[in-house]
């Protein structure tokens, strides 16, 4: 079985968003998949998909501060700056965690364990809504 969603989430704000739960409701098919896989791939080139801790905001907050830290708006060093301050950092931060993620499914559920949830990573103050494509490939359930 195969299937392929497409999944545009509400503009968010720069940081780290937990979106496990929409990603999930958007995926009708995931409850009839014994075992599988699912992909997730951000069509943006200023954004990212990351997987870690779900239960404490904290973290969020503390990997968006280090994020902005280490790769600073307004660098000086970066040349593509058409598009503002906050563009060129986005795309490289964008790099540094990725555009994709596979994760696991199992008895008709992602199969992240007990802390683990789906990020997205909004490296711009103003990145309007972000679009996900979901293949999702599996068994069916028994």
């Amino acid at each position: 079985m195969w299937s392929r969603e497409s999944i545009v989430l509400r503009p968010r704000p720069r940081g780290v968003h937990l979106i496990t739960r929409e990603v999930v409701e958007a995926l009708p098919g995931l409850a009839g998949v014994g075992i599988g896989l699912l992909h997730l791939f951000i069509r943006h080139t200023s954004a990212s998909l990351a997987l870690n801790e779900n239960a404490s905001p904290d973290v969020r907050t503390d990997l968006e501060g280090w994020l902005s830290r280490a790769v600073a708006d307004g660098d000086p060093a970066f040349r593509h700056t058409l598009e503002g301050p906050d563009d060129m950092p986005a795309h490289v931060k964008a790099v540094l965690i990725g555009p994709s993620l596979s994760l696991p499914v199992g008895g008709g559920r992602l199969d992240l364990g007990t802390w683990r949830g789906v990020y997205l990573c909004e490296h711009r103050d103003h990145g309007g809504p972000r679009t996900l494509t979901a293949t999702l490939w599996g068994e069916g359930r028994v």
